[in-house]
């Protein structure tokens, strides 16, 4: 999945699990969400070795 699906999932299941008392639950959202931030700066990485290999290769995601 992902990044931002990752992200979502894990959030989803975490409130559930806060909700619920299941800490299973709450452990496997933090876990999604971290796995989500992980591919994030995986692509972030990548992302700046392709920009300082050809600079003048415009850019793919407007940066905020």
């Amino acid at each position: 999945m992902g990044e931002w699906t990752d992200k979502m999932k894990g959030k989803v299941k975490e409130t559930a699990g806060v909700a619920t008392g299941d800490r299973e639950l709450e452990a496997e959202g933090k876990a999604d969400m971290l796995k989500g931030k992980v591919k994030e700066k995986v692509e972030d990485a990548k992302r700046a070795i392709k920009d300082a290999v050809d600079p003048d290769r415009p850019s793919r995601r407007e940066e905020p």
